[in-house]
């Protein structure tokens, strides 16, 4: 690879959104329920092939966690982006079902390699990962809808997790029988009820497309998904199934037992559920990365995202989801900054879901491009928390300026005094906040302090 310019930031869409991904790989290990029937077994992590990137780059560190971080952040510096704020992704599996010392081990070693020191325990670590100058401001963890028990629930905490992404799939008993997935809708409501009263932010990973389904069936599940007080996700990855080598859906495919949608199909359904998804969901990802030579059939397009996008953008169509109208998404491709008006209001949407009240607090323009958004839930029993606090645009150093990027500036802290005043007008008596290890100087500098695994204060 050619090295970037002394002042060129390369691969900048990377950490436009504010903060810093890097994703590390566990150790391949077959899932206690068996395989999914689109699932490829090929003796890496559950679902990934050998040749996915980040596979790639796990496997030649022997899935060493520390040696991961440690090369991921060499690459961003490299590239010259800011690793202040890091957003730690643990992928490969349902990282809950394995041994709890693992667990802990793997989870130390990474804030290990962020603070560049070894310490004694978790505890020390995460302290010690409170100061240093590659702070862990999120870190996300991926489980089954039936590996989320209160006791996982508490662990994740302990772990310094905020975010856990739901391999949801579907929302149809059927389908999850005839895809092997073992577990029913009523795990993904319980999960997901319980993830997000202890103030987690809750993503899913939905799969058009699987065996027993049909564009219309999709369709109508994807609408119940924000109909019903059930679901309502903040987050969502949308993967359309394939069909890959070494799963079990490769036989009944070449049986013609079953047959992927096509490129054409695919587009309209995915333009039909963009404009279904409302303003407070964030679409993570559209397409995996599968590498051709492990691909039977499905849409190989990972950038289909874009083209949709695009047509989307040239046809005026407005579309809601999160990531569509960050601002740092919307100015990438401008070179006149100025084009986007920056004549800021706070908005604010609340809803109901999973038995408490949400409001949805963000900062937007006159074109509802989003500056900055704030999520707080009051549960049923009067408790609340905050369960994100993202300010987007172009990442800076912690403490750093910059006229064109929207970090820095106080949105953050008027968002933080917005949620205390709505939580002290529904008589809340302590507002918790789910931070990650590296945040939580910034809500000490607000009034909070650390109780359990919460920056606590009372309102």
């Amino acid at each position: 690879m050619k090295l970037p310019e002394k002042n060129e930031v390369r691969k900048p869409s990377k950490t436009l959104a504010g903060v810093t991904p890097i994703a590390v790989q566990v150790y391949p290990r077959k899932c206690k329920h068996g395989t999914c029937l689109f699932c490829p077994s090929l003796s890496v992590p559950q679902s990934y092939t050998p040749l996915s990137p980040a596979t790639m780059r796990a496997k030649m560190l022997d899935y060493n966690p520390y040696r991961q971080v440690e090369a991921r952040l060499k690459s961003f510096e490299v590239m010259h982006h800011p690793t202040d704020k890091i957003e730690l992704i643990i992928m490969g599996g349902t990282f809950l079902d394995y041994p709890k010392k693992y667990q802990y081990n793997f989870i130390k070693s990474c804030y290990d390699a962020l603070n560049n020191k070894k310490s004694k325990n978790l505890e020390q670590a995460k302290k010690l990962n409170e100061t240093v100058g590659n702070r862990c401001v999120a870190l996300c963890i991926e489980t089954r809808p039936d590996v989320c028990s209160e006791k996982d629930i508490l662990r994740m905490l302990e772990l310094g997790c905020t975010r856990v992404e739901l391999g949801v799939q579907a929302i149809d008993n059927k389908i999850y029988k005839k895809v092997n997935r073992r577990h029913k809708v009523k795990d993904v409501i319980e999960a997901t009820k319980r993830l997000k009263n202890a103030g987690f932010k809750v993503g899913m990973h939905i799969m058009p497309g699987l065996p027993g389904s049909s564009i219309k069936k999709d369709l109508q599940m994807f609408r119940k998904l924000f109909s019903s007080d059930n679901f309502k996700p903040d987050q969502l990855k949308i993967y359309p199934c394939q069909v890959i080598k070494g799963a079990e859906l490769e036989q009944l495919f070449k049986k013609g037992k079953y047959k992927p949608y096509t490129k054409e199909q695919l587009e309209i359904l995915l333009v039909k559920m963009l404009k279904i998804i409302p303003e407070y969901c964030r679409v993570m990802r559209i397409m995996r990365e599968i590498a051709p030579d492990y691909l039977i059939a499905g849409t190989i397009r990972i950038d289909i995202r874009r083209d949709i996008e695009t047509e989307l953008k040239k046809k005026g169509v407005k579309i809601k989801e999160i990531r569509f109208r960050e601002i740092g998404f919307n100015t990438r491709d401008l070179k006149n900054k100025e084009k986007i008006n920056q004549s800021l209001k706070l908005k604010i949407i609340k809803y109901k879901a999973s038995g408490g009240d949400e409001y949805f607090l963000q900062i937007v323009n006159k074109d509802n491009i989003l500056f900055g958004l704030l999520r707080l839930r009051i549960n049923f029993d009067g408790s609340a928390f905050i369960r994100e606090l993202h300010v987007y645009g172009k990442t800076l150093a912690i403490g750093e300026k910059d006229k064109d990027s929207y970090q820095h500036k106080g949105l953050g802290k008027q968002l933080m005094k917005k949620a205390e005043e709505i939580s002290r007008k529904n008589k809340v008596k302590i507002l918790r906040v789910i931070s990650g290890v590296g945040v939580r100087q910034y809500y000490r500098k607000l009034g909070y302090k650390l109780e359990d695994s919460y920056m606590v204060k009372e309102c």
